[in-house]
C-alpha cells in the first residue's frame, strides 16, 4: 500500500469507529430508510431543511465500515447544500466509487472512496447513504434498496 491508500484506509476506519452526525434528528422535516440486503447495511437519513437547503443532517443505523464512513462523510459534505449541488456531489462520488472518474474533481475528503472501485461488491455499501439521502429529499416513504 502506498501512503495515500494508508491515509484513505485510516480515514474510513476513523469515520466508521466514530461517525459524525450519528443519531436520530428530532424533529426532522424529512427522512428515509435504506437497506443493502447483500451486506446487511441499514441506514436512516434525517434532514432539517432551510427552504431547499439542508440545514441539519444526521443518520443512524448499522452497517459495514464503508457504509458508516460514507454516511458520516456525506453528512459533513452536504450540510448547507441545496438539491442540485447534492446531486452533483453524489454523481461525482458515484463515478469515483465505480471507477468511471479519473479523480480529477476536487471532492475533498470524499475522495477517500476512490479505492472502492477496486472492490465492486463494496460500491453499494458506499453509495447506500447517498441514495437514501436523495430519497429523503424526495420525501420517499418506501425504503431504498441497493438490489
Amino acid at each position: 500500500m502506498n501512503d495515500l491508500d494508508d491515509l484513505y484506509q485510516e480515514m474510513i476506519l476513523g469515520h466508521a469507529r466514530q461517525p459524525r452526525n450519528f443519531g436520530a434528528l428530532a424533529p426532522c422535516d424529512r427522512s428515509a430508510k435504506g437497506h443493502n440486503p447483500l451486506c446487511g447495511d441499514r441506514v436512516t437519513v434525517y434532514l432539517r431543511m432551510d427552504g431547499e437547503r439542508v440545514r441539519e443532517i444526521q443518520f443512524d443505523g448499522a452497517g459495514c465500515a464503508i457504509c458508516t464512513a460514507s454516511a458520516s462523510l456525506m453528512t459533513d459534505g452536504v450540510k448547507g447544500l441545496a438539491r442540485p449541488a447534492i446531486e452533483r456531489v453524489f454523481q461525482d462520488v458515484h463515478e469515483l466509487a465505480t471507477g468511471k472518474s479519473d479523480g480529477s474533481k476536487d471532492l475533498g475528503k470524499l475522495a477517500v472512496f476512490s479505492g472502492v472501485s477496486a472492490f465492486p461488491m463494496r460500491v453499494k455499501c458506499a453509495t447506500l447513504p447517498w441514495h437514501t439521502l436523495l430519497a429523503a429529499l424526495d420525501s420517499t416513504s418506501a425504503p431504498v434498496t441497493t438490489e
